[in-house]
């Protein structure tokens, strides 16, 4: 699984990544992280409000920082 956490590096992009890796590890699934804070890379997501979580392509959350088991249902 390919994980990308979209933003700013704020400290909501923060939470959002350790929550995401929290879910992921509860899981028990292998995934690879990256972290863009590049803000042309992510309007390429056409992601206009950042934290975002995109899963294997896929823009699965934005604007918000989800939940660990709201991850871990948007992970399923």
């Amino acid at each position: 699984m390919e994980i990308k956490i979209l933003g700013s590096g704020c400290s909501s992009c923060n939470d959002l990544l350790k929550r995401t890796e929290q879910a992921v590890k509860e899981l028990g699934v292998e995934a690879s992280f990256e972290k863009i804070t590049d803000m042309m890379q992510i309007m390429s997501f056409g992601v206009m409000k950042t934290p975002a979580l995109v899963v294997n392509g896929k823009v699965k959350a934005s604007g918000r920082v989800p939940s660990v088991e709201d991850i871990k249902n948007l992970l399923k």
